[in-house]
């Protein structure tokens, strides 16, 4: 598909630098700097998300911009948290989140309206947040959630997970809430995207649970492990060997099922958007349900690399879902005469 690219070849960039003014000129980003900070932030999201910067291309052209700005954010703070090559301490890792969690809640608080933010990133999040009225409450959890990364290596229960992942996941889908135009009260469409966020977190933690784990970061819930008869040890044990046993497994199948359920849950949620915003959920949820797919295609053998869902299945998913993002614009601007939901 065209604009697909990261930027990773010579003759790939102009053609992304292309979609991504279009975007911008069809959202009315006429800033320089501003527009110079949501291309940083959908570089972030084609480089680092390539089923979400899939699913996000199936927006209308105007809405997009702000999505790259939201996941160019939550992925700007994990690097900073995940970056193994970093000389930072935790505590000094901890230290710049606060600094900049703390200056960006001031940049976007500011009265003053010509005020926005200095940083390259954070510049185009506090337009988006601006614009969008997302409740600062969605940032400053994101943010107690990454330095949660910092200092908690585990969790004793499912509970527990989810203070973390309603941080890490849940207030990234609430944020996008008014970004994909619900067609019923934000509070009524909340919920499905709640769900939706946590399903996606968690299918991340099983297709990385290897990863994690030599990392020293369990996102098992432990109670989880003592149900099948795993140890935190024997699980280590278990990504060192990159194999997999019968207690795993089944450990495995069971996170597989829950997850599932989140997703049954978060789909009829997709009927309360914006007609020209459903294809793109309608995508990440099957993309997304896709790796979970191939982790039972596995048989749940997660521990010796990472499962992921081919070109050819996301092409099979996306390419219908353009052909249905396409009709849905054109309908909505029959409809409308808006010219900006046909971007």
């Amino acid at each position: 598909m065209p604009g697909l690219s990261t930027g990773g070849s010579g003759d790939a960039l102009p053609d992304s630098l292309a979609v991504s003014a279009r975007e911008l000129d069809a959202a009315g980003i006429r800033d320089p700097a501003l527009r110079e900070s949501y291309e940083a932030c959908r570089r972030l999201n084609a480089a680092h998300g390539r089923t979400y910067y899939l699913s996000t291309l199936l927006l209308p052209a105007w809405k997009r911009p702000y999505v790259h700005a939201l996941y160019g954010f939550a992925r700007y703070a994990d690097e900073i948290v995940d970056d193994l090559a970093s000389t930072l301490s935790d505590v000094e890792k901890a230290d710049w989140l606060v600094g900049w969690g703390e200056q960006f809640l001031h940049d976007v608080s500011s009265t003053d309206p010509a005020g926005g933010s200095e940083h390259p990133i954070s510049r185009a999040v506090v337009d988006t947040v601006r614009r969008w009225d997302i409740p600062l409450a969605h940032v400053e959890a994101f943010l107690a959630s990454m330095r949660m990364d910092l200092t908690r290596t585990e969790y004793a229960t499912y509970d527990d997970l989810m203070t973390y992942v309603h941080g890490s996941a849940a207030v990234i889908g609430l944020q996008m809430v008014p970004v994909l135009e619900p067609v019923v009260p934000r509070e009524i469409a909340e919920p499905y995207a709640r769900d939706l966020g946590i399903a996606f977190q968690l299918t991340n933690f099983l297709r990385d649970v290897g990863e994690d784990v030599r990392r020293g970061r369990v996102y098992l819930p432990l109670e989880d492990l003592a149900v099948f008869g795993v140890t935190r040890e024997h699980l280590e044990h278990c990504a060192r060997a990159g194999t997999v046993d019968g207690p795993v497994r089944r450990l495995l199948a069971f996170e597989v099922a829950r997850t599932r359920e989140l997703y049954r849950s978060a789909r009829h949620g997709v009927r309360l958007l914006h007609p020209t915003s459903r294809p793109c959920i309608e995508t990440a949820l099957a993309l997304y349900g896709g790796i979970l797919d191939e982790v039972e295609k596995a048989d749940h053998d997660v521990l010796g690399g990472r499962v992921q869902v081919g070109p050819a299945r996301r092409a099979a998913v996306a390419l219908p879902g353009l052909v249905r993002a396409r009709r849905a614009r054109r309908r909505s601007f029959d409809a409308t005469g808006a010219v900006r939901t046909t971007a």
